[in-house]
């Protein structure tokens, strides 16, 4: 139940941090609501905040670009990582036999 709690609070802080970086550039809260459920993790997230902060964006359009750029690069990653283990599995598979 702690990494629950710990979990809810991680994206908490991720998402009320976005909400204020967006907020400091004039965006509404709906705005920082909306990217922090596309983006899935705290530590994308995060990294969205700091994208706001370094380079504060003057258009939407930008800010959502970005959201698209993080949400696509967290999706090869994990398809990286599901063809490492594909791969890892077959390689298994070859070095052992099949199991009868």
């Amino acid at each position: 139940m702690k990494t629950t709690t710990k979990t809810q609070q991680a994206w908490s802080e991720a998402r009320n941090d976005l909400v204020y970086e967006l907020g400091k550039l004039g965006y509404p809260e709906e705005l920082g609501n909306a990217i922090a459920k596309n983006l899935g993790s705290p530590k994308a997230i995060c990294r969205m905040s700091s994208y706001l902060r370094q380079v504060k964006p003057k258009k939407p359009e930008m800010i959502v670009d970005e959201m698209l750029a993080i949400m696509s690069e967290i999706a090869a990653w994990k398809q990286k990582k599901e063809a490492e283990e594909s791969n890892a599995a077959y390689n298994e598979l070859l070095l052992r036999g099949f199991e009868e």
